[in-house]
């Protein structure tokens, strides 16, 4: 049974960009329902595994999309929070410098990461990742997908573009709340860490 894990922070760390009152809100019943649902899938077909496991194997599956929806809505939501700092950082080393050659700089990132998100129709996710070779792309995700079905890229950042993730704080300017999140909340030390994973062939962050 996966069990629900306490923000890496205070609830109210990630203020002004993420009020206390959304990150209750969105960890302690968005993301416990997803726990809640996949744990009882899980219970009632028996299954066993990493979420890494339950979630490519359930990916694509007409049958098994319930327990994707779930599964990968868990992996997404705890690979968020940690994506995150209340501390304002700036990336450094390898990854500054592939963003430097790969994206145009850190603003030029900023510009395309929001434009990707303002532009994604409905409920997904806009990811920076990193193809095995180091280069670095911006995608998104519709829904619950991820990018762990892809052996070729290694997710870094994260920004969830549910409305619940920032409707409370910055209404319906999803544009807003993303300059915002990418300008204070970023954890630029966690990304880097998951580019060197990418470059090396490692796995990266696992869900605990």
């Amino acid at each position: 049974m996966f069990k629900l894990p306490d923000l890496p922070y205070d609830y109210a760390a990630l203020e002004p960009v993420i009020s206390q009152a959304t990150m209750h809100l969105h960890h302690d019943k968005h993301h416990k329902r997803y726990f809640d649902v996949t744990n009882q899938i899980v219970e009632e077909q028996g299954l066993s595994g990493s979420l890494e496991d339950l979630v490519r194997g359930a990916a694509g599956k007409a049958e098994s999309r319930k327990l994707f929806n779930n599964a990968a809505q868990v992996w997404n939501h705890t690979f968020f929070w940690v994506c995150m700092s209340g501390e304002r950082q700036a990336p450094d080393g390898e990854l500054a410098a592939a963003i430097g050659r790969d994206l145009g700089g850190l603003e030029k990132l900023k510009t395309d990461f929001v434009a990707k998100g303002v532009g994604h129709f409905g409920s997904g996710w806009v990811w920076l990742a990193a193809k095995r070779d180091g280069t670095l792309v911006i995608v998104d995700s519709h829904d619950g997908e991820n990018l762990l079905s892809d052996d070729g890229v290694l997710p870094l950042l994260v920004c969830d573009l549910w409305e619940h993730a920032y409707y409370l704080d910055h209404k319906n300017d999803r544009e807003g709340f993303l300059k915002a999140w990418f300008d204070a909340l970023p954890n630029w030390k966690f990304a880097g860490e998951q580019y060197n994973a990418a470059k090396s062939g490692g796995k990266g962050w696992q869900h605990p």
